[in-house]
């Protein structure tokens, strides 16, 4: 693994061949961070992949973040190791819901699958993608999972229908008997006979 010295110079080097592409490096927890222009990240990650000095030649995940309260409310991630440096990087770009994401399946071809995911958790649109679907959830399961605005039940639930031989989707009814709780503590002791007490009443009695 690089030293803290040796990421920043890494970094140094990545902004000085992408004077124009990347925005700004970090190095925490002997990681580095590079941030990059959305519109550029098929030229970034392909400088990375390309570059002597860096040789990212493989993409081991693409991933989203979640970050409501801002305009660009999400951040695209790209995990890439290197062999030739035994060492790992992110990059990061932003995003909002309307603007698509450049697709670098061109790339990785590894992508393909991490960008169909990140359409079907996020919705979080990539341009030029060979065959965007949804891929973890079913193909009419409506929203996104792994937005932090999704309800926790979801939108619709599907249940085998006897009658109809077949899965059908039904509205989520989250219904529930009304219920009177007892907040007294054990110390203190319930004013009513609690289930199962009825027997050890009884007990004592037949002792008797």
């Amino acid at each position: 693994m690089m030293t803290v010295t040796a990421l920043k110079q890494l970094g140094k080097h990545i902004e000085a061949i992408l004077e124009h592409e990347v925005t700004g490096f970090s190095v925490a927890n002997n990681e580095l961070t590079i941030t990059a222009r959305t519109d550029q990240i098929v030229k970034v990650l392909t400088a990375l992949r390309d570059d002597p000095d860096c040789k990212f030649r493989i993409l081991v995940d693409l991933c989203g973040v979640d970050w409501p309260m801002r305009p660009m409310r999400f951040d695209v991630v790209y995990h890439l190791l290197s062999m030739h440096l035994n060492q790992r990087i992110r990059v990061k770009v932003e995003a909002d819901e309307q603007t698509p994401v450049p697709s670098v399946v061109s790339v990785y071809s590894s992508a393909n699958w991490f960008e169909r995911e990140l359409w079907d958790m996020y919705g979080v649109m990539v341009s030029n993608h060979p065959d965007l679907r949804r891929i973890l959830t079913d193909y009419g399961f409506q929203g996104h999972p792994l937005r932090k605005d999704f309800p926790l039940s979801g939108y619709v639930e599907l249940r085998y229908d006897e009658e109809q031989k077949r899965v059908v989707y039904e509205p989520v009814k989250l219904t529930q008997e009304f219920r009177n709780f007892d907040f007294l503590s054990p110390w203190e002791g319930a004013k009513y006979i609690l289930p199962g007490d009825e027997k050890a009443a009884e007990a004592e009695k037949d002792k008797a």
